[in-house]
């Protein structure tokens, strides 16, 4: 598990500087509003993967609960 997350680190930081200069570049040319929709999309996926790593605890504790109980 801890190979994925690193992989999983890994491309989302560069994902997100990727993004990040498309926006430095984006402000620079005075092109707000396409700077506005990526923030929008890379805020859906940051969402996305929080309720992803909400699911997967919420199992993993769930799990882990019920061989304490019994």
């Amino acid at each position: 598990m801890y190979h994925f997350s690193t992989e999983l680190r890994d491309y989302l930081r560069g994902l997100l500087a990727a993004h990040r200069a498309r926006l430095v570049s984006a402000r620079d040319r005075g092109d707000v509003g396409a700077s506005a929709v990526e923030l929008a999309i890379i805020t859906a996926v940051i969402l996305g993967i929080a309720v992803a790593l909400l699911a997967v605890i919420r199992i993993f504790v769930n799990s882990e609960s019920s061989q304490i109980h019994g």
